[in-house]
């Protein structure tokens, strides 16, 4: 029997809030432990939940970034269970009435376009952390970092549309590269910023009934999310041809053994006894509200890949290699703006620019080479002043002190050498001094043609003008 997977995926967002959704108490990554909280992260008796406005603003940008409508009303609920992190006993979350319903994103690969549906997207605090360690003073144990409690996330609810583990991370990098670009989300996956948990069932192919799904808790990476959720397929696959059931539960990944675990029964919604928040009003959002939010929405990666095809004329591989990373299509089009070629810009943006940054581990914000003076350096390939090879050099030296491209070409006398004269020079004893390879090219051996160029080039330190060479030494050549 042929099986089918099925798979659904919920993204745990972590919005880049300087303090937490119901309390003013930092968000920074890295503090020590339990050094942000107050009595309201904390769940003390008495302490009331206020919203922070700016949560509502991302969740409103995140929802119209992925074609969800914007709820006019939302509602706040206690989901209610017990965990040593949860110091309230309850997560403030939002179940019946969330506040962006109805979504897609469209996937590309090797299955074509497919669409995604979105189910949801609803605000929601995060709990703490528990520490397993040497603690101390205490030896061996656990502790409780909450730090993270009352954090604010977007909870990310998929349809079960997806069909295999590419697709599932097809998914995934298209969300995450939208939440980015949104900068909603700095995307950091390896401090869970950026979580998934996968439920994933198998059907027999041609069956309406879905499996029973297992659900794989906290992926922080798509390189897990691929291997998990292969894993989990296999196992359910043998599982029921082995005579067997697959049990609904949640299920752990370890990265090291790439298989899933048990970890405990798999809750459902009536589990969670879920009741609106008394402490906190249903959220009304008005229209002009969602407009003016729009009017924030930067153009999106989809948006941009088309158009610096159709109006910069960049083929599809530029345009998705520039459009990857907000900071750097806005590098590349600052670029534009200061007057570069839309492909000459690409070029150099996606081969030197990139080259350096990945050589000294910075990210485009930190490239000490502008736009405004890689246009400059451009140019001055564009006009005949220097050669495309010693506009590499002139690169090297603005990226080590920052000066203008024409005061380098100056100081270092790096001019590129047009004039035909001086040029037929070179090439007369070159040829002078290599009659044998002389007579091989005449004789119908045109390879040697390329030693020729790079002997004049060499003889004029890469100052001689390329086009000019190849144009007098193919007549010459010739006789």
């Amino acid at each position: 029997m042929k099986f089918q997977p099925v798979i659904g995926l919920e993204v745990h967002v972590q919005l880049l809030t300087n303090t937490k959704i119901f309390c003013g108490c930092s968000t920074k990554f890295g503090a020590s432990p339990n050094s942000q909280t107050c009595p309201v992260c904390l769940g003390m008796p008495g302490a009331l939940p206020v919203l922070n406005r700016k949560v509502v603003e991302y969740a409103i940008l995140a929802g119209l970034a992925t074609n969800c409508a914007i709820a006019p009303r939302s509602v706040f609920a206690r989901k209610n269970y017990f965990y040593p992190d949860l110091p309230k006993g309850y997560q403030i979350s939002q179940f019946e009435l969330p506040i962006c319903i109805g979504g897609h994103l469209d996937i590309e690969g090797e299955w074509g376009t497919k669409r995604i549906g979105i189910t949801r997207i609803h605000m929601e605090e995060d709990a703490g952390k528990l520490v397993h360690s040497d603690i101390p003073g205490m030896g061996s144990g656990s502790g409780v970092d909450l730090n993270r409690a009352c954090t604010p996330l977007l909870e990310v609810v998929s349809e079960p549309d997806i069909r295999s583990a590419d697709e599932a991370v097809a998914y995934l990098k298209k969300l995450h590269q939208i939440v980015v670009y949104l900068g909603i989300c700095d995307g950091n996956m390896e401090e869970g910023s950026f979580r998934c948990d996968a439920n994933v069932s198998v059907m027999p192919v041609g069956a309406d009934k879905f499996g029973t799904r297992a659900e794989i808790k906290n992926v922080n990476s798509f390189k897990f999310v691929k291997q998990a959720i292969e894993y989990e397929i296999e196992r359910q696959i043998e599982l029921i041809e082995d005579g067997g059931k697959v049990v609904q539960e949640t299920r752990l990944f370890n990265p090291d053994s790439g298989a899933t675990r048990s970890m405990r029964g798999k809750e459902e919604a009536h589990d969670y006894r879920y009741f609106p928040d008394p402490d906190l009003v249903p959220l009304v959002i008005s229209t002009d509200w969602v407009e003016e939010v729009q009017g924030s929405l930067p153009e999106l990666p989809e948006a941009k890949f088309k158009r610096y095809q159709e109006e910069l004329g960049l083929p599809a591989y530029d345009a998705e290699v520039l459009t990857a990373d907000r900071q750097l299509a806005e590098y590349f089009e600052a670029c534009v703006t200061a007057g570069s070629p839309a492909k000459a810009a690409a070029n150099w943006v996606m081969g030197e620019i990139t080259r350096k940054l990945n050589e000294e581990g910075k990210a485009i914000a930190a490239c000490p080479v502008t736009p405004q003076l890689l246009t400059a350096l451009l140019a001055l390939i564009e006009k005949g002043t220097i050669s495309g090879k010693i506009a590499k050099t002139v690169f090297d030296e603005m990226w080590a002190t920052g000066k203008e491209p024409a005061a380098i070409v100056e100081e270092k006398g790096l001019v590129q050498v047009s004039d035909t004269g001086e040029i037929e020079k070179i090439i007369d004893e070159i040829m002078a001094a290599n009659m044998g390879q002389v007579e091989e090219f005449r004789g119908g051996k045109e390879k040697v043609f390329g030693f020729f160029v790079g002997q004049v080039m060499r003889a004029s330190k890469g100052k001689a003008n390329p086009a000019v060479v190849n144009e007098m030494l193919l007549k010459k050549l010739k006789g």
